[in-house]
């Protein structure tokens, strides 16, 4: 079928849950696209941070085909091998000491929270269950992680939210400092704002939210489903930071395009869980972590973390040149190869433009270009989208 002819279907049977670009792509080969049509895109969403080793990367599709011809699934009633490796190389590469397999990032969110939520509960009393998340965070579309995502466009229509939850802007230690307490179980935080906007951390506020967390016998959970497994330059985004969160959630990045999240926990909320108080049907299955173990020793043996470092300085350093050559870009701010844009101006008309020439960008809050290629992406192609975005960027009138 051709482009068109896949829009039709999709707008007559999907649900409109999608705010969909009018783009059908059926095929990808490292950093790129094609569609229906076959027209070529250069893919700087790279599935919003989740194909971070390209399309179809041959270590990750052989390892799917080698499983797939073994075992599919079963049940986690049994020992599953690939999940166990899988287990043992995040634990291995990580402050972590035990790992939880779930599908998705919005399943692992919700996972930390149980567990957040039952260890205060046998550690502290009925009482402690407050979890505090920062304004402008994403946590996920569940029940329990929109409620915890500090943004009321996503909750608009679900009320009654879950209870316990509290907001505070991001990156203000002070407060935080007015929001936590005895009745805190936790605090989750994104090290970096991907949805909202690609906001930092600064250091001294990861830190102040450390002790915190201690003062209070709070948990800190790190939301890494974007900014791990090497999309800032470290294999995950706490190791920019002198703290070891008590919970990092994964997932995007993970299985190398294919679908798994994972939440990893440390110390004694490592050892909260027991059979019955949570599970997944198919999280952790073979198939899913077989991908997995192949993106993740790509990754880590391949030295792609280092790379991502080298080509994220020479994106970051093209997009300030263009910075300074246009009056309505704002900032400039990012890690490895999580880089946004910040405009004065609507994103979606650069966006568009963009595609139309065939490279493809992604805008969130309105007016952040965000930036998030795979990490296995060339100079020479972070170059030829900078030449798409600067032919685009002078077209614009203000």
């Amino acid at each position: 079928m051709n482009t068109k002819e896949i829009v039709k279907l999709g707008d007559k049977y999907l649900m409109r849950n999608y705010g969909r670009i009018q783009l059908a792509p059926v095929d990808g080969d490292g950093a790129q696209l094609w569609d229906a049509d076959g027209k070529e895109y250069l893919d700087f969403v790279s599935g919003i941070a989740v194909n971070a080793l390209g399309h179809c990367n041959l270590a990750v599709v052989d390892a799917i085909c080698d499983q797939a011809k073994k075992l599919i699934h079963c049940s986690n009633l049994y020992y599953i091998e690939p999940q166990v490796l899988l287990a043992k190389m995040l634990v291995e590469n990580s402050v972590m000491d035990k790992v939880f397999f779930c599908n998705s990032g919005a399943e692992a969110n919700e996972a930390a929270i149980k567990l957040a939520r039952k260890y205060a509960k046998v550690k502290h009393g009925p009482d402690k269950v407050e979890i505090i998340t920062a304004l402008n965070s994403f946590h996920g579309r569940t029940l329990a992680t929109i409620t915890a995502t500090g943004q009321p466009k996503y909750q608009k229509n679900f009320e009654p939210l879950p209870a316990g939850f509290k907001y505070v802007p991001f990156n203000d230690l002070q407060a935080m400092t007015e929001a936590v307490g005895p009745e805190t179980c936790a605090v989750m935080l994104e090290p970096i704002q991907g949805e909202g906007g690609v906001n930092l951390a600064s250091k001294e506020y990861i830190n102040g939210v450390r002790k915190l967390c201690r003062k209070f016998g709070a948990l800190m959970i790190f939301d890494e489903v974007q900014t791990g497994i090497g999309r800032t330059g470290r294999l995950f985004a706490y190791e920019h930071y002198s703290v070891k969160p008590d919970i990092i959630t994964l997932a995007k990045a993970l299985g190398g395009g294919f679908p798994i999240g994972a939440m990893l926990a440390r110390g004694e909320a490592a050892r909260v869980f027991q059979p019955g108080d949570h599970a997944s049907t198919f999280g952790g299955n073979p198939l899913a972590c077989a991908a997995a173990l192949a993106a993740l020793e790509e990754i880590i043996e391949g030295e792609v973390v280092e790379y991502t470092n080298a080509v994220g300085e020479i994106l970051y350093s093209e997009l300030e040149k263009l910075r300074e050559k246009y009056d309505y870009v704002k900032e400039i701010r990012g890690k490895g190869l999580l880089i946004g844009m910040e405009l004065s101006i609507d994103g979606k008309k650069i966006v568009d433009a963009c595609q139309e020439k065939g490279l493809l960008v992604n805008c969130v809050g309105g007016h952040v270009l965000r930036f998030i290629p795979p990490l296995t992406v060339s100079s020479t192609e972070v170059r030829q989208a900078i030449g798409i975005l600067d032919e685009v960027m002078a077209g614009i009138k203000v």
